[in-house]
């Protein structure tokens, strides 16, 4: 991917080994954010307020993974400079419907 897309679009969370990259970190200077968050994250207590379920983000569905790398590409374009929150929000949005769309689980 970083070879292709660059180093910043790298899907986060994939590889511990990334976040020790200098050429990441030169990249993604929201890469300690990230892996602190995902070092942080506590499945027993996901939520601000008490909820009657444990774990941390995660939809068991195929197409998940996918939608989460997109999603993530957007907001990684935006905290880059290259779009805007708001247009990061709405691409992020039309591609996730698009997505749920294609596999059948929204009409």
């Amino acid at each position: 991917v970083a070879a292709k897309e660059g180093w910043a679009n790298v899907p986060p969370g994939t590889r511990t080994s990334l976040y020790s990259n200098p050429e990441y970190q030169k990249a993604a200077p929201f890469a300690k954010l990230t892996l602190a968050s995902i070092d942080s994250a506590d499945p027993n207590h996901c939520c601000v307020k008490p909820v009657p379920y444990v774990g941390v983000q995660y939809v068991a569905i195929p197409e998940f993974q996918g939608i989460g790398t997109a999603v993530g590409q957007q907001f990684s374009a935006a905290l880059a400079g290259t779009t805007t929150a708001d247009a990061a929000l709405a691409a992020a949005q039309a591609s996730t419907e698009r997505e749920m769309k294609r596999a059948g689980y929204i009409k």
